[in-house]
């Protein structure tokens, strides 16, 4: 039975004619004396309003409804006929549905009274208000409902154990696509799955969500938590969204184990951070280059090797740290805390040695991570900028004009290091992380108080011994050890132009146009 059924039945029952649908309106029938109800006490979201459309349009109009947003047709219900009408307008589905006429008895004959209205896809607010009388008795109040906890679902677990089975990162599920998932940095569909409807999308993905993280999608349509999957052996962070399509989602995978370090090939000065009293550390990089992982092998060896109280607000939580030798606190966005500022805020008060910022994605987020720094605190934070050198001008410009001079100093007193880097498919399969590593040396800070920059790249090239690495030469070794093809090294480089001219002195004769290394000199 479609679900839209249980509306179109209100239109008999009640002696209506016309049964209107909108989205973020209440559902509306028009009735035979003029007069007009609604059948349900809440609005219904657009999600609801193309779900209940999905369900009931005919297989061969399916394509223009998707494509053009239209379709109208005949509708049989128990002998009832209704014409019914789709229509989409800047994303927002309607449905309109006429009483044609029937040729058997109404489903409920005069005089009864018809059941109340309870739509079962997976939404909220769902439960329609009882049939309208003249005078409607006082609604009596009940009780709430007892909170449950989130659940698997047989098609997640499926997925779940394609996805690892492919040994991929992300799943990505999107309506009326086939699933996909990231193997090695590319996309590939999994085999054995039909495209996605809507409807058991979002029945799946209602199954995996708490009731908290549920509201929160079903309001603003995209909710980020992360999911304990026992039979993979790991988590998954999880991201819900709404396109213009329908819903979806995507998970990546996180691995029960933490990272070890030599496995990531940290190089001992980034080790060595761990250890530091006091001061700040970005781990910077695009979007799933690896920053998360970086900064929880660090924060694992501070765990190891001290005996102090780090305090972590991520979004959501993601690797989890059992105690060690440290007490470790971990709070997630959403659920124990209201943002990044807020939580940054409050941890001055919690008696912190050690603070990890998930994201540090304002100014004021931003201020605060500077002051907990300043005040002899150890934090860690990461930044989406592209060098090392990007994330001093990217922090530095994220405050008014008055203010530049002021951060600067503040940063060139609580700046310990900036680790940049990006992810790239290493040669017989697999991926392995390049890094660019900036460590604050009282030279380097003295160039950062006085605004230049610019002159940073020539100070970290006569500082090696202090662990200073340039991008373009980790790439360099990279290509020179045939871990990376040289073409995969020059497509995720972000200086083009000085990464050829460090090939060239490097005796690699990189040829832009064939992507290949010739013969070293």
């Amino acid at each position: 039975m479609a679900q839209l059924d249980r509306l179109l039945t209100q239109i008999i029952t009640k002696s209506g004619t016309r049964l209107e649908l909108k989205a973020d309106r209440k559902p509306r029938l028009e009735l035979k004396s003029g007069a007009a109800l609604e059948l349900l006490p809440n609005a219904l979201p657009a999600v609801m309003v193309e779900v209940l459309a999905g369900d009931v349009v005919p297989p061969g109009l399916k394509a223009a409804w998707q494509n053009d947003g239209q379709a109208e047709f005949d509708y049989d219900l128990a002998g009832h006929r209704f014409h019914i009408r789709l229509s989409r307008f800047q994303d927002n589905p309607q449905i309109q549905a006429e009483h044609q006429g029937s040729s058997h008895l109404p489903l409920v004959q005069s005089g009864s009274e018809a059941a109340p209205i309870e739509i079962a896809i997976p939404l909220t607010i769902v439960q329609a208000a009882p049939p309208i009388r003249e005078q409607a008795p006082p609604e009596v109040p009940r009780p709430a409902p007892t909170p449950r906890k989130a659940q698997g679902h047989p098609l997640a677990e499926r997925l779940f154990s394609a996805l690892l089975a492919k040994q991929g990162s992300d799943l990505h599920c999107t309506t009326h696509e086939c699933p996909l998932v990231r193997v090695h940095g590319d996309m590939m569909e999994l085999e054995g799955f039909d495209p996605l409807d809507p409807a058991a999308l979002l029945e799946m993905m209602e199954a995996l969500a708490t009731p908290v993280i549920w509201k929160r999608f079903d309001e603003h349509h995209d909710a980020d938590f992360a999911y304990h999957y026992e039979a993979g052996g790991c988590r998954l962070r999880v991201n819900y969204f709404q396109d213009r399509v329908g819903p979806g989602l995507v998970c990546r995978v996180i691995p029960n184990q933490l990272p070890d370090p030599d496995r990531l090939g940290l190089p001992d000065p980034v080790r060595r951070l761990a250890g530091l009293s006091k001061g700040l550390v970005l781990v910077t990089g695009p979007t799933g280059s690896g920053k998360s992982t970086t900064l929880a092998a660090i924060v694992d060896l501070a765990n190891q090797q001290r005996k102090d109280h780090i305090l972590t607000i991520e979004d959501p939580i993601e690797f989890v740290h059992p105690r060690k030798g440290c007490l470790v606190n971990q709070r997630e966005v959403g659920t124990h805390t209201d943002s990044f500022k807020n939580g940054l805020r409050a941890a001055l008060r919690e008696d912190p040695d050690v603070v990890l910022v998930g994201e540090m994605r304002d100014l004021e987020t931003i201020a605060i991570a500077l002051e907990t720094a300043v005040t002899g605190h150890l934090v860690f934070g990461t930044l989406h900028t592209s060098s090392a050198i990007g994330t001093i001008d990217r922090i530095v410009d994220q405050f008014p004009s008055d203010r530049q001079q002021q951060i600067r100093v503040m940063l060139a007193d609580s700046l310990k290091c900036v680790v940049s880097q990006i992810l790239l498919k290493r040669i017989g399969g697999g991926r392995v992380a390049a890094l660019e590593t900036l460590f604050i040396t009282p030279a380097i800070a003295n160039l950062m108080r006085e605004g230049k920059n610019f002159q940073i790249p020539s100070a970290m090239q006569t500082g090696r011994s202090y662990g200073q690495r340039l991008m373009n030469d980790t790439l360099v070794e990279l290509i020179q050890t045939r871990k990376v093809e040289p073409l995969e090294a020059y497509i995720k480089c972000p200086d083009k132009e000085t990464f050829i001219a460090a090939c060239k002195r490097a005796g690699i004769p990189f040829d832009l146009r064939l992507g290949e290394v010739g013969a070293q000199t």
